[in-house]
């Protein structure tokens, strides 16, 4: 073996572990952060108080409806209506996105080393998945609104993504999910307009989730670094299907028939609604930013994401 050989086998080997330290350091901080601030639901919201009258599900900006001639001619008690519904069928997804990636997580610690970091914040992680989907499940709840879901075939569907996915695609994959979801919930825990419930419960996510999206950022750089062409080609299409699928299923068809509008009617004023669909790449921006930084967005995958209007 050649001197130069030797030198760079040795590197790259220096290369590796100094990888694996700065992964174990970041797992360490983020275990560090979740014993100092975490939340157990059940006890932080108090789910007995009353549901004052009048006050929206969620920050009406977010509506799929807002902006459009159809909201205008809404009586406020509908709009109320629809966005409590709304808010319940986010969560839904919220859930449903959530035993996904919780199932995800599992497979990809699963042949590691349980005292590292990295396992372990893994392993906080999925109990705070936990909590927080019991959490969405209560508030769609204590709302008294139907449990909305995606549609079942694609729930069915989902199964082959939960059951394959590993690196980039799983962690790109989750931050889709997360970071728009806490982009929503970072104004609703603000907004003096929305339901006390749903403020809580927000505020609760946000703080939580911010660890989630630092450890999914990280592992999708760490995991993208090395991939082949076509693996990344692979990648880049199944992140578009999957942000397209989480993205068109937040708001069930059922909400609009629940605020007593004529379904066809409200479908067409929310596939048309300008003001959604800017709110919905606003959502995305910093996901789409990061995973085209990492080489994760282009192809065919655009098309979708355009028709998603994650872009």
């Amino acid at each position: 073996m050649s001197i130069a050989h030797d030198r760079g086998a040795g590197s790259t080997r220096t290369s590796r572990l100094t990888r694996a330290g700065a992964r174990q350091e970041t797992a360490s901080r983020l275990l560090a952060s979740a014993a100092r601030k975490s939340y157990d639901p059940l006890v932080e919201v108090d789910w007995d108080a009353p549901i004052p009258e009048g006050l929206y599900g969620m920050t009406p900006e977010w509506c799929s409806l807002y902006g459009t001639e159809l909201w205008d001619s809404m009586t406020e008690d509908q709009r109320v209506t629809l966005t409590k519904h709304e808010a319940a069928s986010i969560a839904g997804t919220g859930i449903w996105f959530e035993m996904i990636l919780m199932q995800m997580l599992l497979r990809d610690i699963y042949s590691h080393d349980p005292s590292e970091p990295h396992v372990q914040f893994a392993l906080n992680e999925i109990a705070d998945e936990c909590r927080h989907s019991t959490m969405f499940a209560k508030s769609a709840q204590r709302f008294g609104v139907p449990s909305y879901r995606p549609k079942r075939w694609i729930r069915e569907s989902a199964r082959a993504f939960k059951a394959t996915a590993t690196g980039s695609l799983a962690y790109g994959g989750t931050l889709f999910a997360e970071e728009i979801l806490d982009m929503m919930q970072r104004d609703f825990m603000k907004d003096e307009r929305v339901q006390p419930i749903t403020r809580t419960v927000s505020k609760i996510h946000v703080l939580e989730e911010a660890r989630h999206i630092k450890f999914a950022r990280e592992e999708t750089v760490r995991r993208a670094a090395n991939i082949s062409r076509f693996t990344r080609a692979r990648i880049r299409l199944i992140l578009g299907v999957t942000a397209y699928f989480v993205v068109t299923s937040l708001v069930n068809d059922g909400v609009y028939e629940a605020a007593g509008l004529d379904p066809k009617l409200a479908r067409a004023a929310a596939r048309a609604n300008k003001h959604y669909q800017d709110k919905i790449r606003e959502g995305s921006a910093k996901t789409v930013e990061f995973l085209d930084q990492v080489g994760l967005v282009g192809g065919p995958s655009t098309l979708l994401l355009r028709r998603a209007h994650v872009i």
